[in-house]
């Protein structure tokens, strides 16, 4: 079959699941540059860490309850500090169904040692949540960035819980609205959904799990970076603005450009929006085609950020071809799957992405099946 290359293509092809594609508009050019070449400690510099700490606040309706805290090493550096400075205490439910979460599996089990309690589901699949005894510290992923798959609601989780909630929400916050009551330790990266720079992480602390650091101290030995307590009492400053190591301020001022632009748009709801259209838009255009299906069949866990597919008769092979072919000709960027995942494609659909471009990869996703096809 011959089919037409496509003339219009679409105006930023980003559709990277992380680092993801910038906010409209956005330039080097427009970012604040006054703490640069600055100490972090100084006035401006923590100034601007606090900034960027109360917008994340505010867009994310964070309750005063909850701190939040900038930290090193992006998504993983948080969980990982979560992980190391507060498991041990209970005994430990880990849940995974995609490859991150596995991650998580692994360094409980080999390096903590603590023997959790591990529920898992296929790619494409959530476990039984309702299933977890809530007693248990709880490890959990809220959006699967390599399966797309999500869980749907926090209603699984109980008001009375004795054990702490770990949420990896690293490609969900900005996107779904998150119970907050319900979370005592959420972490995610800046590259995500307001597509900002690797390399930083984000901490938010609940009361439960402050008081956790308060009363319990871990067997093993924590490196600098895992440290939140500092001479018996939680390290206030790191929620203050004072990271634990050195920040990149030019990360920083971006991820102020990128949550001043969120309020723009509506703040909370309006990056929601903006991905819930995203999401709607590839939908249309995988129920029109009989070649493409989601790897996450019920929409109701099906993840409207990193939106993972299924090309029919596709291998890895031909997922690679399909990809630089796309993009060779500028029409779409880094949309191959995740190598741990079955072969498909992964579109980001994340607040940052404009819904007239995802509308636009539709014929280029026809073109591209069918030249790999055809090549193959």
């Amino acid at each position: 079959m011959t089919i037409v290359k496509p003339a219009i293509k679409p105006a930023r092809p980003l559709f990277s699941s992380g680092p993801c594609a910038k906010p409209p508009g956005w330039s080097p050019e427009k970012l604040q540059t006054q703490s640069l070449g600055r100490s972090h400690r100084a006035k401006i510099g923590k100034s601007r860490l606090q900034l960027a700490i109360d917008l994340m606040r505010e867009v994310l309706q964070v309750p005063d309850t909850h701190r939040i805290g900038i930290v090193p090493a992006s998504d993983t550096g948080a969980y990982e500090m979560a992980m190391w400075t507060m498991l041990g205490a209970r005994p430990v439910t880990a849940t995974a169904w995609e490859s991150f979460g596995e991650g998580w599996v692994t360094d409980a089990v080999k390096q903590l040692k603590i023997d959790p309690t591990v529920i898992r589901a296929d790619y494409g699949q959530l476990p039984d949540m309702a299933s977890i005894d809530q007693s248990h510290d709880v490890l959990f992923t809220w959006n699967g960035t390599t399966s797309g798959v999500r869980v749907p609601n926090g209603d699984w989780i109980s008001d009375t819980r004795e054990g702490l909630t770990f949420n990896d929400a690293t490609s969900a916050v900005f996107a779904y609205d998150m119970p907050w009551d319900k979370l005592d330790v959420t972490t995610f990266s800046w590259q995500k959904v307001l597509g900002g720079e690797g390399a930083h992480g984000v901490i938010i602390l609940g009361p439960r799990a402050v008081e956790r650091l308060e009363t319990y101290t871990p067997s093993w030995p924590l490196p600098k970076i895992f440290r939140l307590m500092a001479k018996g009492a939680l390290a206030e400053g790191i929620f203050k603005g004072e990271t634990i190591n050195t920040p990149s301020m030019l990360a920083v001022e971006d991820v102020i450009f990128a949550l001043e632009w969120a309020k723009t748009v509506g703040g909370l709801q309006g990056l929601m929006a903006r991905s819930n259209a995203n999401a709607a838009a590839l939908a249309k255009i995988v129920e029109a085609r009989d070649y493409l299906g989601f790897l996450a069949a019920d929409p109701a866990i099906r993840s409207t950020t990193s939106v993972c597919l299924t090309v029919e008769g596709a291998d890895e092979a031909m997922i690679k071809k399909m990809a630089s072919l796309l993009e060779a000709e500028d029409a779409a960027y880094d949309i191959a799957g995740y190598r741990d995942a079955p072969p498909g494609l992964r579109i980001w659909c994340g607040a940052t992405v404009d819904t007239a471009d995802v509308e636009a990869l539709a014929p280029w996703l026809d073109w591209a099946y069918h030249s790999a096809n055809s090549q193959s």
